[in-house]
């Protein structure tokens, strides 16, 4: 299933108005920071670095009005660091946020 974001495209044409090419780069570094953090998320090796990730996570997530991954960012936020069932989902809603872009 594909991810449907339209309270993403909302924020982002609040932001860029008509503006399609800043639409499309911002939408390139939510994705790019958004890949960066879960990767961090998969190599922390503490619980503060795990913690750091998912806030990052939760983060971009609100700033973009993507309930979805705020959604997620707490689920890893109220798990135990380093459970591969979180990043598993998160890596799923990064495949389909890029499919779906």
């Amino acid at each position: 299933m594909a991810y449907s974001h339209p309270d993403f495209e909302l924020a982002l044409a609040t932001v860029a108005g008509d503006d399609l090419a800043l639409r499309n780069e911002l939408r390139d570094s939510f994705r790019e920071s958004l890949n960066n953090q879960i990767d961090l998320l998969r190599r922390s090796r503490c619980d503060g670095n795990w913690r750091m990730a998912a806030e990052r996570i939760k983060g971009l997530g609100a700033s973009f009005h993507a309930a979805r991954l705020v959604a997620l960012a707490e689920e890893a936020l109220d798990g135990a660091p380093g459970d591969p069932a979180i990043i598993r989902k998160l890596n799923l809603f990064s495949r389909e946020f890029s499919a779906d872009s």
